[in-house]
């Protein structure tokens, strides 16, 4: 009897045994079964700031609740406030510069047209009294001609006693009287011919200052690139001012203090680390040998053993088109012709149905069923 019982149990455990073996292939051949699985986050950021300095305040301790936009530290911006400072009279002083030289501009842009205008009146006027002066000296002379001639010939007449004295005498005096007059209207022309010449000079004069007025723009667009790089370094200054507080990007929990204040930083150096636990997602490195018949849209379940085994459905959202050791930083030479074939792994994100106690880097078991 004891001797049958035995056999029954030793047949029960063999019928168990297979199976359970039964149902393990059974199990792997119609899922893909991983244990290389982490649970991720889509928004996981190292904050730093984009200046370096003397972190004099930190708000937030580790495992801290954080909101989209709130302050978190602060690096002592008096430098850059002393710097702003400087810059801002650099600028003042550039501007009054600006301003200094564009009224230089115009008061000779005034000068100019003025001395253009009146020198351009005197110039015609003078002109116009020359030549009409010289037509009068012309007429005048005539005149003078006709009576030395006359004189001439009363002379004769005098000589021969054909006229009284008196005649000649007061025919003499008109040509001397006339004569006086051409030498007097020959000096006026040529004193109106200096003082052409002055007006001539004059207006040259001007345009030495249309020379001068364009040196003078020169020098305003010169001192306005200046200003403008000088707005440019100030507006630099004003933006390092406000990288010295550091914000939360978005919702999230502190999930690593990297510094104690105070102490000083070099710009990007890793002051908090922010996870979002509300943007979880299973990655999951699957050998290649097991890609067969895993594609985006099927089922998985995550078995998570910080869960007690806890499981989660979940979908294949993505896979990889590239094998995780093809971006590699020391890629494999078979240069010599040597190889050893090794089994790839391919990355597959599972998106989750519920994240409820799940935390960014956990590891899983998936199994995903093949189609």
């Amino acid at each position: 009897m004891a001797k049958r019982m035995g056999t029954l149990i030793i047949i029960v455990l063999i019928v168990l045994f297979a199976w359970m073996g039964y149902d393990y292939l059974h199990y792997r051949s119609v899922n893909a079964v991983s244990d290389a699985a982490f649970i991720k986050s889509d928004r996981l950021a190292t904050l730093s700031f984009k200046v370096g300095g003397k972190v004099v305040e930190m708000t937030k301790e580790e495992n801290a609740p954080v909101k989209r936009g709130e302050f978190l530290a602060r690096i002592d911006p008096k430098d850059f406030e002393l710097a702003r400072a400087k810059m801002e009279k650099t600028v003042a002083a550039a501007e009054n510069a600006i301003t200094a030289l564009r009224l230089k501009r115009e008061r000779l842009e005034k000068i100019l047209t003025f001395r253009e205008k009146i020198s351009g009146i005197d110039i015609e006027a003078l002109g116009q009294r020359v030549e009409s002066l010289s037509f009068r000296i012309d007429a005048t002379t005539r005149k003078l001609e006709k009576l030395n001639k006359d004189v001439q010939r009363y002379r004769r007449m005098l000589e021969q006693k054909l006229i009284a004295s008196t005649d000649y005498e007061t025919l003499a005096t008109q040509r001397d009287a006339l004569a006086d007059e051409v030498a007097a209207m020959k000096k006026e022309r040529d004193a109106l011919v200096n003082q052409k010449k002055k007006a001539l000079d004059s207006y040259e004069i001007s345009r030495v200052n249309l020379r001068q007025i364009r040196e003078v723009a020169e020098m305003i667009e010169a001192k306005t690139r200046e200003r403008d790089a000088l707005i440019k370094s100030l507006k630099a200054l004003q933006n390092k001012i406000a990288y010295t507080r550091l914000f939360a990007p978005f919702d999230g929990v502190i999930a690593k203090k990297f510094i104690v204040a105070p102490r000083v930083v070099k710009k990007g150096s890793p002051i908090y680390a922010l996870v979002d636990p509300t943007k979880l997602y299973c990655e999951v490195l699957l050998s290649e040998k097991k890609m067969h018949g895993v594609k985006p849209g099927n089922k998985a379940t995550v078995e998570v053993e910080a869960l007690e085994g806890k499981r989660f459905e979940g979908t294949v959202e993505s896979i990889a088109p590239t094998s995780a050791s093809t971006f590699s930083l020391v890629p494999r030479d078979i240069a010599s012709g040597e190889f050893t074939k090794l089994d790839q792994r391919f990355v597959v994100r599972i998106k989750l149905k519920e994240i409820e106690g799940l935390r960014a880097g956990m590891g899983a078991t998936v199994a995903i069923r093949r189609k």
